[in-house]
């Protein structure tokens, strides 16, 4: 099995001096290596996707389903999914800096508040769609 050789990075890397908002967002600590925190600005923008695609969803149930639902009906969906949609957005940030913050500080990884929010809130949408569809009359 052929081992391969990592080349370290400069000892200067670890050393470069951050300033204004940065040092109070990121805090103390070490640079990380750039995959993980490329990795983390990845993940935090498939976290923004998402948060998009809600908020398209609940502009379009407003938008294009008066044929479908009765009003309140129809303005409770769009609203959940807007709020999941302002919620997603918004926990992805603190969810960005808080990993930043602990591959910095070589502490554990925090744990994602912002999917188990996500899995309850798209299933209970889920839930009022089936129970709509299965209601309705033909």
């Amino acid at each position: 099995m052929e081992s391969r050789h990592v080349e370290e990075a400069p000892a200067s890397r670890g050393s470069l001096v951050r300033s204004g908002i940065s040092i109070r967002l990121l805090g103390g600590g070490t640079e990380p290596d750039p995959r993980f925190t490329l990795a983390n600005e990845r993940t935090f923008l498939a976290w923004i996707r998402t948060s998009l695609a809600l908020l398209a969803s609940g502009v379009a149930i407003e938008a294009f389903s008066a044929d479908f639902f009765a009003p309140e009906l129809r303005k409770t969906i769009a609203v959940l999914l807007l709020v999941l949609s302002l919620s997603i957005g918004g926990g992805s940030f603190f969810r960005w800096l808080n990993v930043e913050r602990s591959m910095r500080r070589k502490t554990p990884l925090p744990l994602p508040f912002i999917a188990p929010i996500l899995a309850v809130a798209g299933a209970f949408v889920a839930t009022v769609m089936v129970v709509f569809v299965i209601v309705r009359p033909i």
